[in-house]
């Protein structure tokens, strides 16, 4: 295990979501847990919302925002395994860093994600998520609400020392790529619902370009670390007429501009 990073930010426990507490969330994310964590999840649906320019594209795909970038060049070099360093270490490390910033710019736009404004998990044109209940039901959740359901879950993974290890006399478990990757997932979909629903916002708050830097890093590393899969997370969920997350056509772009790789496609 890596001293280096036990002493980065990951070894200060992120703090509860600030609108969660422990009863909130009725159940955890869907998917192939291990036994510990099987206790429900989250699916797609069906759906609409999103801001668009005047050409009818969805206002991300539009310049300039869709070159709005504090990184430019390729995110190769900061996505790449460090020497000496345990792959489950820096997959950690980054998780860690990525939920923090997202939930930054989320707490920035709560304001304007309410039930009112943002019925449903809207994620694309004819797409929504749904949440599964405990009893396994799909019951669809405003977004803000479905939101604070998965900040919690993924806030508490990553205070659990038994899940994500900061100390250097333990190891992550053999399930940890597994947890990992459906963390991934769940942050996907808060990213997606961000850009379809409340990218006209960070326009009008000038953070586009912080916003697609992040998000262009994220895509960039899970396809490194095998979190990301672009043909499963397109056809992922239920929809209405064929929808499909709004953001693919981002990824699309920006493999077609050189901002990602090829292999962000797979």
């Amino acid at each position: 295990m890596s001293n280096f990073f036990r002493s980065m930010g990951r070894s200060a426990r992120p703090s509860k979501h600030a609108n969660a507490n422990n009863n909130k969330s009725p159940t955890l994310p869907s998917g192939d847990f291990p036994p510990s964590h099987q206790q429900g999840g989250a699916a797609g649906g069906g759906g609409g919302g999103g801001s668009f320019g005047p050409n009818g594209k969805a206002l991300y795909l539009c310049n300039p925002f869709v070159r709005s970038a504090l990184v430019k060049g390729s995110f190769k070099t900061i996505v790449t395994l460090p020497k000496y360093v345990d792959q489950r270490e820096w997959v950690a490390v980054n998780l860690f860093d990525f939920f923090n910033n997202l939930n930054q710019f989320y707490g920035v736009l709560t304001e304007f994600c309410t039930i009112h404004t943002s019925p449903t998990m809207s994620a694309g044109p004819g797409l929504d998520y749904t949440w599964i209940d405990q009893n396994r039901k799909q019951v669809r959740l405003p977004a803000p609400q479905y939101i604070d359901y998965v900040m919690t879950w993924v806030g508490g993974l990553l205070s659990d020392e038994a899940t994500f290890p900061t100390k250097a006399s333990r190891d992550f478990p053999p399930t940890f790529m597994v947890t990992a990757k459906h963390v991934y997932k769940q942050l996907l979909r808060v990213f997606a619902h961000i850009y379809w629903g409340l990218f006209g916002w960070l326009v009008h708050l000038c953070a586009e370009g912080h916003f697609n830097s992040l998000f262009a890093h994220f895509i960039a590393f899970g396809a490194e670390f095998e979190l990301f899969s672009f043909g499963e997370f397109r056809s992922s969920g239920n929809s209405v007429g064929g929808g499909y997350p709004g953001v693919c056509d981002l990824i699309e772009a920006w493999v077609g501009m050189g901002v990602l790789e090829e292999k962000c496609l797979r």
